[in-house]
């Protein structure tokens, strides 16, 4: 009789544990999903998503040839991206434009574009930067810091593809600047 007691005290606890292994794979699998819908999104939603980290190799001569094709890419992609957003955003002010007969309706849509139209031209500015910096490239001046004339560094200037001074003169006038301006 013992052995018969001990026989449904052994199955309940083997399903137990089974139950409880489920659960933890199910967990699992729903967490993983998780972690790659965040993933995506946030990859979809970076404005460098096609962007690929150059890599440079060991005995590669600083701004060399294939270096070079690399940061044109890059400029060339975000100056498209950008040119792309001021026509969405002529296109948005066309198409949204309307006279409303509430006053604070009529202030809000001015207020809209005109928070777009500030960015635009923030934009716009930038535009211009980025097709200087292209001439840079094409006069081989690129890479180069313009106050000490070392090398600016390949992951600087992948974070900041228009960056005309290294870190450290960029830091040193940043300091010079607050202690003018306050």
């Amino acid at each position: 009789m013992a052995a018969k007691a001990k026989t449904p005290a052994k199955k309940s606890a083997t399903k137990s544990k089974t139950t409880a292994k489920t659960k933890t794979a199910t967990k699992k699998k729903a967490t993983t999903r998780k972690k790659a819908a965040t993933q995506s999104a946030s990859a979809a939603d970076s404005q460098f998503r096609n962007f690929t980290p150059y890599q440079p190799k060991k005995t590669e001569q600083y701004m060399n040839e294939p270096q070079l094709a690399h940061f044109r890419s890059i400029l060339m992609n975000w100056r498209q991206e950008l040119m792309e957003e001021v026509d969405r955003t002529v296109h948005h002010m066309q198409d949204e434009a309307a006279n409303f007969p509430d006053p604070a309706d009529r202030a809000t849509q001015e207020e809209e574009f005109s928070i777009e139209l500030r960015t635009r031209d923030r934009e716009r500015k930038l535009i211009k930067k980025i097709d200087q910096t292209i001439d840079r490239l094409d006069q081989e001046d690129y890479g180069y810091c313009d106050t000490c004339g070392i090398e600016i560094g390949l992951r600087r200037l992948e974070a900041r593809p228009t960056a005309t001074q290294c870190v450290d003169c960029k830091s040193l006038d940043e300091i010079k600047e607050r202690q003018i301006h306050g």
